[in-house]
């Protein structure tokens, strides 16, 4: 069963982080141009809409939740932690084809979401370490 259940944490960090890096880049008139009948929201201009940074704190906290409920273990933290810090780190360094970073220095959304998703899993953490123990 603990298997299962780094496979099922796994997969939801992939799906999110994903998610994640690509909301990073949303921009308004990206978010404008679906009102307009748009399909190709990527390609709007304007101001970043920071979207993912709540997006990403919410994300890792139902993370941090579903690998320890899953794995049944406090240790089971460490694995969505990990690959999810991983992830990040390679985006960052990752160039696409024109040069560009997945996430780059000069966007703000980037640098906050690492911030603060990082930080979701470590206040779950220290909940966890926090939690009052039970006498019986």
């Amino acid at each position: 069963m603990r298997t299962a259940g780094v496979l099922i944490s796994v997969v939801a960090t992939l799906v999110t982080t994903l998610l994640e890096v690509e909301l990073s880049v949303l921009r308004v008139g990206g978010v404008t141009g679906l009102f307009h009948g748009d399909a190709a929201i990527w390609t709007g201009g304007g101001a970043l809409t920071g979207l993912a940074v709540p997006l990403t704190v919410g994300a890792n906290l139902g993370l941090a939740w579903l690998a320890v409920t899953t794995i049944g273990r406090s240790w089971g933290i460490g694995v969505p932690w990990a690959l999810w810090t991983l992830l990040m780190l390679g985006a960052a360094g990752t160039r696409t084809a024109e040069g560009d970073y997945l996430l780059g220095g000069d966007n703000w959304v980037a640098l906050v979401m690492i911030l603060a998703g990082s930080l979701s899993f470590a206040f779950y953490a220290y909940k966890m370490i926090m939690k009052p123990i039970r006498q019986g």
